[in-house]
């Protein structure tokens, strides 16, 4: 497991620099610049601003030396979008917001997703499994930037029972996590539910029952073990996405995130930030797909890692 677990280490390091790589040429050779058309600068006055972020430079030079910062200085640059600040301090005020929305709107997919998924399971083909699989169907048809606005109609404006937007206290962080979480909770509901209904199909789950065990005991102790490796699977690539910033919800309800600052700095043509969100997320896909790899170990013996 340590061997394995090392040469992931070293395989993500090109995969890293190749993340870097597109993404900065890509940025940059969109058309736009950070200091024109908008802000409508002096030309005089974008000469030196482009001077001073080393944007005059010949596009190859730049890539260099903005490469040899990141590997050897562990500087994701400044930030034109934001002249005072650095793209690690934008990254550091922005990722704990993402981080706290991102896992509470997968604890909250987790719990519901799995719940309806088990549900749907045991009574297969009943009344309960169609209204819950149209329900996750429903859930993955609307996008985010339908059922939130409905969200803070229904709840916000008319009820007056939680607050629209902005970033405060844990009122603030439902409407955005629940609208973040419906997706994911139609996905995890249709896994748990095709899965367990596959295990519960098997010849040690009928042994099991064959037993005596308790219908409680196969399927807590026995089924789901089983069945929860497509969930885990699909947890992976979801939580990078999640804590890395969901940039539909975070615009939405105006919350100071990571998908919230990627937003703004693609509008201001602020390639920095952009390069810098996109490693962040990038990192975290690589970290919790190997996490997802150790965890299939752990729950299946059947896997072994060389």
């Amino acid at each position: 497991m340590l061997q394995f677990i090392l040469r992931r280490l070293l395989l993500a390091i090109p995969v890293l620099f190749a993340v870097l790589t597109v993404s900065f040429f890509l940025v940059r050779l969109a058309p736009g610049s950070p200091f024109a058309e908008e802000r409508a600068y002096p030309a005089a006055v974008i000469a030196k601003l482009n001077e001073k972020y080393g944007l005059n430079k010949p596009l190859p030079e730049q890539y260099l030396n903005y490469m040899n910062r990141v590997i050897l200085h562990a500087d994701l640059g400044p930030s034109t979008r934001y002249p005072d600040r650095n793209v690690s301090d934008v990254i550091v005020q922005g990722l704990p917001n993402s981080m706290i929305l991102g896992a509470t709107a997968y604890l909250i997919a987790l719990v519901l997703g799995m719940g309806a998924g088990i549900i749907a399971a045991l009574r297969q083909n009943s009344g309960v499994d169609y209204g819950a699989m149209a329900a996750a169907v429903l859930g993955v048809s609307i996008p985010n930037f339908v059922l939130g606005p409905l969200l803070v109609i229904g709840l916000s404006l008319s009820l007056y029972w939680l607050p629209p937007a902005r970033w405060g206290d844990f009122s603030h962080l439902i409407l955005p996590a629940f609208t973040l979480s419906a997706l994911y909770t139609a996905y995890i509901a249709r896994l748990t539910r095709s899965g367990l209904v596959e295990v519960l199909r098997s010849d040690y789950i009928r042994t099991a029952r064959a037993k005596g065990l308790r219908e409680s005991v196969v399927l807590f102790r026995h089924a789901l073990r089983g069945s929860i490796l497509p969930v885990v699977s699909y947890s992976g690539p979801a939580l990078a996405f999640l804590l890395g910033g969901t940039i539909v919800v975070e615009k939405l309800f105006l919350i100071p995130g990571l998908g919230n600052f990627f937003i703004e700095a693609a509008n201001a043509r602020d390639c920095f930030i952009v390069v810098g969100v996109t490693l962040v997320v990038a990192v975290m896909l690589l970290v919790f797909n190997l996490i997802v790899d150790i965890i299939y170990a752990l729950i299946d013996p059947r896997i072994a890692y060389k």
